[in-house]
């Protein structure tokens, strides 16, 4: 990334106080920039097609589509598109298979919202981030 180079960040989130938060979290970032917001899965298809955002920041379960049934279907249309998938708790197993179907990090929505940035940025520069996972809790 360069120092120019601005994030455009999708947000697809069910809740709007978090939608709300995380949009003040991500426009106070001197390089990102939300370019949309959806409340449901099939909303995010459409502003995904329409703005083609570099990451995606998703909910784990939205109103019409599981967080990962909705990361198919836009990878479906768009391979490259990086996803972070945020859920309410720690759940190995969910997680593992995010991660296994194409999301660049799963993260716990309570977490700090610089964690969640970074998990951002890691996605944007096509790294993979594993936050609640590591080598230890995989074994578990």
């Amino acid at each position: 990334m360069t120092e120019q180079s601005i994030i455009r960040v999708l947000t697809a989130l069910k809740h709007p106080l978090f939608r709300e938060g995380i949009a003040t979290v991500i426009n106070n970032q001197a390089d990102m920039l939300l370019v949309a917001e959806a409340a449901s899965a099939s909303e995010a298809y459409e502003h995904f097609d329409s703005h083609r955002p570099d990451v995606t920041f998703m909910d784990f379960r939205l109103p019409d589509s599981s967080g990962i049934g909705a990361m198919n279907a836009i990878r479906e249309r768009h391979a490259d598109a990086r996803v972070v998938l945020a859920c309410n708790f720690e759940d190995d197993l969910e997680i593992q298979q995010a991660l296994e179907a194409g999301a660049s990090a799963c993260i716990l929505k309570s977490m700090h919202p610089k964690q969640i940035t970074d998990a951002i940025r890691c996605a944007y520069a096509a790294e993979k981030n594993l936050p609640l996972l590591s080598a230890d809790s995989s074994s578990r």
